[in-house]
């Protein structure tokens, strides 16, 4: 690993015209967190996948030492083998998240760094066979109305897991979803609960790969939340082994 790191922020894109005030939301997470990787000393590249080719994205994901999938659109429904209409239902974004999720896989394979965040929790629980809950029973908890999308909330860290060392369960976290982890994929453990059970934190068992269903880059947060989060991943990265060949595919 070099010591200036090159981190790939795979997001979906700069314009959203039908949707212009969710996309100034994105915009100032996106920046907080291209900042927080800037304040570390390293290189962030932020990927606008939806705008881009395939092939551009899997070469800034190869290029990079460490991969964050950052926030988003609901993940596309067929992809985990549930209705596309639902409670909540909106945009979809179907090549970027199977774009998304070839990503994820080949992290994996590879033992790179990954890091998912809120929508990047979900894709790869997705990429690995895992479905999502569509909507929340008790979404209310989880995101905010009117004019601030964010509801704060504390964390329960599950014990057996190796998570505590990077997220202070003491400290409030941002969320704004309403779709959560259902079924578990694939080598995935959970690493941390909301209040009324919702995952909202998991880990791979061998991997390196992390998920957090809240926003560490909020600029409110980003230093005491994001921070410790990358620097976990530059620890995976220094002791990860040769790289492997084992997969774990989605499910069909």
């Amino acid at each position: 690993m070099p010591t200036t790191h090159r981190v790939a922020l795979l997001h979906l894109r700069t314009r959203r015209p039908h949707a212009a005030g969710y996309q100034a939301e994105l915009d100032a997470l996106n920046a907080s967190a291209a900042q927080s990787v800037i304040r570390l000393g390293w290189e962030p590249i932020l990927v606008p996948t939806a705008e881009i080719a395939t092939a551009e994205t899997h070469a800034a994901a190869r290029r990079a030492d460490l991969i964050v999938l950052m926030g988003g659109e609901d993940v596309d429904p067929r992809l985990y083998g549930d209705r596309v209409e639902y409670p909540g239902s909106g945009h979809h974004e179907p090549r970027t998240d199977s774009t998304h999720i070839a990503v994820v896989l080949e992290a994996l394979q590879q033992r790179k760094p990954v890091l998912g965040i809120c929508r990047g929790l979900q894709v790869i629980n997705v990429a690995l066979g895992g479905t999502l809950v569509q909507h929340l029973p008790t979404v209310e908890r989880h995101r905010g109305r009117g004019t601030d999308p964010f509801v704060r909330s504390h964390v329960r860290l599950e014990n057996d897991v190796d998570l505590a060392g990077d997220v202070d369960a003491d400290l409030p976290v941002l969320c704004t979803h309403h779709q959560a982890v259902d079924a578990l994929g694939a080598g995935l453990r959970v690493a941390a609960r909301a209040g009324d059970g919702v995952v909202e934190a998991v880990v791979h068992e061998t991997a390196p790969i992390t998920g957090v269903q809240w926003h560490p880059e909020h600029p409110s947060t980003a230093e005491q939340q994001l921070t410790p989060l990358l620097r976990r991943l530059e620890r995976q990265a220094r002791r990860a082994p040769v790289r492997g060949t084992a997969t774990m595919a989605r499910r069909a």
